[in-house]
């Protein structure tokens, strides 16, 4: 493909991604497929010579989209919300464009002042003191294994990196049984052991950590010889909203002198709202890492997590690494390959920029409440269904139900929403039982939308009630 060629497929793809967006609500959210569908229809070996981009293309839309999901349609009310907004959008086409690797500040200035200034902006949009800085990551995944990284250096005293952890004891990290299952994973890839994540309890409707069994926990380790590392907490979980109550988490773990991590990695977004800090993110200053997603409810293009750090130090003192190579001389400058475990970097920061000056901080706020509130009618209705039952009330914009009957039944009325097409939503478990998470998050859905898989999901079970 030559340059001419690529214009004139650009343009054409403009065209199709418009169009495509505009067309969502009239396609099943859920792509419709049966496993092996799509492989079953791709050549066993690659071509051995060139194929005209007509034909890539018809065989893109014929072959590839029936087996989409489609997470930017306004009735996907599954896991939490992938958005991608139209700015963040050509902001990407921009980054693809231009093709930097960002690893470093000499590797593309622009890239590292621009992230740089775009953490200080939402540091400032969500009520953060002076003094914070951070690093715009992959995914929450990613800052969580960083944070763990960092709680397992500074309790071997920075020698983990170079010793290995034999002889370092066991070390320990605690949370709430409500996190995302990416906490045990970090504590998997660490080193730390699934056994060494000490999960406890919650309480209140919140589903908050308990603060007095979580001080149990960590004395009752150090009696019994192990090591505490660390504490992580969450505001806004993600199998139903839960979210801690800061100030005493941290007392707890202030008192043991231990490394605090925040996952707020969907619910974060809504802390650009004064009502919502207020009544979550009291006392959240005190946390040395928190994360959230503007790739999640913010609007930013797939994948764009935030981590922010009160000191970057012990960060830095876990993951930086500087071969001869990669050194900058003469310039007192901010490598970010240093803050993060991938030494690659996309231009990230882009998207934010971008998307926060196109619709301003006010349109954005304006897009998170009315989710909430939209949410919030929704579960009202349903909780008058006949024999429906709200299992988790709402907080901000998830909240869970049950229909009649066993976890059978439950998992039946999901495949057959799903299956249906006109929403899609997910299963998840709580107290002991299978349920049915809602979320409202997706950028341009609507209260229609939003109100319309009120109809569905009637349509569906009576549906589901005549053919039993």
């Amino acid at each position: 493909m030559n340059w001419d060629d690529y214009t004139r497929w650009g343009e054409h793809i403009a065209q199709w991604g418009g169009a495509y967006h505009k067309s969502l609500r009239e396609r099943p959210v859920r792509a419709q497929t049966r496993a092996g569908d799509i492989a079953a229809q791709l050549p066993i070996a690659p071509p051995e010579g060139p194929e005209p981009m007509d034909a890539i293309m018809d065989d893109f839309e014929s072959i590839v989209m029936p087996g989409m999901t489609h997470w930017q349609h306004p009735r996907f009310f599954a896991y939490f919300p992938a958005n991608a907004s139209p700015p963040s959008m050509l902001a990407e086409q921009l980054v693809n464009t231009v093709a930097a690797q960002c690893m470093l500040w000499q590797t593309s200035p622009a890239a590292t002042e621009v992230e740089g200034v775009m953490i200080d902006w939402l540091r400032q949009a969500m009520q953060l003191p002076d003094g914070f800085s951070g690093v715009i990551q992959d995914s929450a995944s990613s800052a969580t294994l960083s944070a763990v990284l960092t709680m397992r250096e500074r309790a071997t005293g920075y020698t983990g990196n170079r010793d290995g952890l034999a002889g370092k004891g066991a070390l320990r990290i605690y949370c709430s049984d409500q996190v995302h299952s990416s906490i045990d994973r970090a504590c998997w890839v660490a080193g730390i052991g699934q056994d060494n994540l000490v999960k406890i309890g919650t309480r209140g409707p919140r589903y908050g950590i308990d603060p007095d069994a979580l001080d149990a926990a960590i004395k009752a380790d150090i009696a019994a010889g192990f090591t505490p590392a660390g504490v992580i907490a969450i505001t806004g979980g993600t199998g139903i909203g839960a979210c801690d109550t800061l100030g005493p988490v941290l007392a707890v773990a202030k008192a043991h002198d231990l490394y605090t991590h925040l996952d707020a990695a969907w619910a974060g977004s809504a802390m650009i709202c004064p009502e919502f800090r207020a009544d979550f993110w009291a006392d959240v200053e005190g946390f040395d890492s928190i994360v959230f997603n503007p790739h999640k409810w913010l609007g930013a293009q797939f994948d764009c997590s935030v981590q922010f750090l009160r000191d970057a130090a012990p960060q830095l003192n876990t993951l930086k690494i500087e071969p001869e190579y990669l050194k900058t001389t003469g310039e007192a400058v901010t490598n970010y390959s240093e803050w993060t475990i991938p030494l690659g970097r996309r231009f990230r920061a882009l998207k934010i920029w971008f998307l926060i000056r196109s619709y301003g901080l006010d349109g954005l706020r304006t897009r998170i409440r009315n989710h909430v509130q939209w949410a919030g009618e929704l579960c009202a209705a349903i909780r008058e269904f006949d024999g429906f039952e709200i299992t988790t009330e709402p907080m901000f914009s998830l909240f869970s139900f049950r229909c009649p009957g066993d976890d059978a039944m439950q998992q039946t009325l999901v495949d057959a929403l799903n299956d249906d097409g006109r929403i899609y939503v997910t299963q998840g478990a709580f107290d002991g039982q299978k349920i049915i998470r809602f979320q409202v998050g997706q950028f341009d859905t609507t209260r229609d939308d939003v109100m319309l898989a009120l109809d569905v999901i009637q349509e569906v079970w009576q549906a589901i009630s005549d053919a039993s």
